[in-house]
């Protein structure tokens, strides 16, 4: 019962809209009725501007992590704390902020989230994967591209550095959600309309 509690109550902390509070705080009614539709950094950046974007950025990570501290602290047993439900905490935060009970099960594509859920339970294996995603986003512009790359490098770090079954497991959970999240991504990229980084969109 705990475990699910933990679970849970990652899942919620996950859902928590950061990007469509932030863009209701600086003016905008609704950040999915503008640019891509989406209620993550990139598109707050597009939409409202630097300082919004930053702090929908800020707010992704830290629920992302804050959700797996929260769900393994209130999941762990008599023993202390059980990686598996760290782990499930993880994807479940993920889960939350992709489909937002508060946002009608619909909600943002994961990355920052993903990123701070995956900084509490593989650390190590985020700082090569930050790296790519830098060096991919600030070559090519296309954050969605460096998103992918760098969702699907952590379980792969993960894996090398021998970290837990469970938490290998999580991250590649993880990379697959952010991964299928952007499909739309995927297409525009393909067809030559995917924005770059900074670009506005006037539809979604």
């Amino acid at each position: 019962m705990s475990a699910t509690i933990g679970i849970v109550a990652a899942y919620l902390i996950g859902a928590v809209p950061i990007g469509y509070l932030v863009g209701r705080a600086f003016g905008v009614a609704d950040i999915r009725r503008h640019g891509s539709g989406n209620i993550g950094a990139a598109n707050v950046l597009r939409t409202v501007g630097r300082l919004p974007a930053f702090v929908t950025l800020g707010g992704d990570i830290g629920k992302g992590y804050l959700a797996v501290v929260l769900g393994a602290a209130l999941g762990a047993g008599a023993s202390g704390a059980d990686p598996g439900v760290a782990a499930a905490s993880a994807v479940a935060a993920v889960l939350g902020n992709c489909w937002s009970v508060f946002l009608g099960f619909r909600g943002g594509k994961g990355v920052a989230t993903g990123l701070g859920a995956l900084l509490r339970i593989v650390p190590l294996a985020v700082v090569p994967a930050a790296v790519l995603w830098l060096v991919v986003t600030m070559s090519f512009r296309y954050v969605s591209l460096g998103s992918m790359l760098a969702a699907a490098c952590v379980p792969l770090g993960a894996l090398l550095l021998g970290a837990p079954r469970p938490f290998v497991l999580a991250a590649f959970a993880i990379a697959a959600i952010v991964i299928a999240r952007h499909h739309t991504n995927i297409a525009r990229l393909l067809g030559g309309h995917e924005p770059k980084l900074g670009q506005r969109r006037t539809s979604p």
